[in-house]
């Protein structure tokens, strides 16, 4: 099964559109079975040194941001999307294209939960060298790609009450996911200069942490 990048309904939307609405609900169920939350918290949690702000990027709503701060890990947010009503006041939230974005440098630790697997293999590259020249962790949690995803989605999700938006987004990013050591190979993550851990869930979940070596 090859990655194959296809255009994702969302991003045709107006954030308050009412299928954006609906389809941020299906994600949230989507995140909370398949335990990225959790995941990031308890990674976040060992990666991260004292005094250390992580920086999100692909952002979105702030969701994620939001449960982390509530946990006391200190997030920043970084989308094109407007900043969230409820993002903390303490916080900043970035207004800006990932991939021009300037001020990578102010944040250790990045965080990267579905966004990665929307960027051809040279753009990862050219993000990649970016990070790399600033960043000490890349935590990320992108969809695996398997055929046998893409079909238990498509029957599960609308029993979950998924509308169109999800079911159309969700095979798309399933093909346009990440297998075996591509994700860190594809952004220049090499074994020499960082410990990486990549593994694919039961549930279909692509998870990386690269930490660079001392």
């Amino acid at each position: 099964m090859h990655r194959t990048l296809r255009p994702e309904l969302l991003d045709s939307l107006p954030p308050d559109h009412p299928d954006a609405l609906h389809n941020r609900r299906d994600l949230r169920l989507t995140n909370a079975i398949i335990g990225t939350p959790r995941w990031l918290e308890r990674t976040l949690r060992r990666v991260m040194r004292p005094g250390e702000v992580a920086l999100e990027i692909g952002a979105g709503t702030g969701e994620l941001g939001l449960r982390l701060a509530a946990a006391n890990i200190a997030v920043d947010g970084l989308d094109l999307w407007p900043r969230p009503g409820k993002w903390p006041v303490e916080r900043v939230w970035h207004r800006a294209d990932l991939r021009t974005f300037d001020g990578y440098d102010r944040y250790p630790v990045i965080i990267a939960n579905l966004i990665l697997h929307q960027f051809p293999d040279t753009e990862l590259a050219m993000l990649g060298q970016r990070l790399r020249r600033h960043v000490r962790v890349l935590v990320a949690a992108e969809p695996a790609r398997r055929r046998v995803s893409q079909v238990l989605f498509r029957g599960i999700a609308p029993l979950l009450g998924a509308n169109h938006v999800s079911l159309h987004d969700a095979h798309v990013s399933i093909g346009a996911g990440f297998q075996g050591d591509e994700l860190p190979r594809l952004m220049g993550f090499n074994l020499h200069e960082w410990a990486v851990d990549r593994r694919t869930t039961t549930l279909g979940v692509y998870r990386l942490t690269a930490v660079r070596r001392e």
